[in-house]
């Protein structure tokens, strides 16, 4: 319970304002053409170096693209290229693709089968604060459920843009919402993200990641 009403108010209303940009965007994302798998697999053959084979990273640094909704790697891809979202290694990567090479490219990996990470050795107490933050947020602080738009079980929303999280690699998801909370990161339509991040703590971050990392 809130003992500050107008702190619940600011918070209710923090979270309602998310979940409403969220809705929006819901409405005006483009629709992704489909592309060609078998093109694909051969044009991707150089991301494998990073992302592993069919798209399931082994490097804790690289997130996994298998199971990834197509409209989103699309997205990323085109941000890349343009320059709205930031990385040297990628815009290199992304420079050369035509808009028929990014829907190639993202049908091969949406097509692909997501392997579990590895669940040995994983922290009891930050996978529970994680599974807490994930399924129920932090009203107090603003923090909306990542559940709410990335699922459950963390397989995203494909129509609304919203990415798979399920058994993506921990140091990718720290590191993005890191990124996300300080404005380094800025290609999320309606800051709905940065709005999402803001109020998370180092240690709420590491949950979850964790939390995501294990999801199956």
């Amino acid at each position: 319970m809130f003992r500050n009403p107008e702190r619940a108010m600011t918070a209710r209303l923090t979270i309602h304002s998310t979940l409403a940009a969220a809705v929006f965007l819901v409405a005006a994302l483009p629709a992704q053409a489909g592309g060609d798998m078998v093109a694909g697999q051969t044009k991707a053959a150089a991301c494998a170096a990073c992302h592993g084979a069919n798209g399931n990273s082994a490097s804790p640094a690289f997130p996994s693209l298998a199971g990834q909704s197509a409209g989103y790697l699309v997205k990323q891809l085109t941000e890349y290229k343009a320059g709205t979202r930031v990385n040297g290694i990628m815009a290199g990567m992304a420079a050369p693709l035509s808009a028929e090479d990014m829907d190639d490219m993202a049908a091969y990996y949406a097509a692909q089968a997501k392997t579990a990470l590895p669940a040995e050795g994983q922290d009891a107490a930050l996978l529970a604060q994680g599974g807490r933050l994930y399924h129920a947020g932090r009203p107090g602080a603003g923090v909306p459920a990542c559940a709410a738009c990335h699922g459950a079980k963390g397989f995203g929303h494909p129509g609304a843009g919203y990415p798979s999280l399920h058994a993506q690699q921990a140091m990718y998801v720290d590191g993005a919402l890191k990124a996300f909370r300080d404005g380094a990161r800025a290609n999320d339509a309606g800051s709905v993200m940065r709005q999402a991040a803001k109020g998370l703590s180092d240690d709420d971050i590491r949950a979850l990641a964790a939390y995501s990392a294990s999801l199956r």
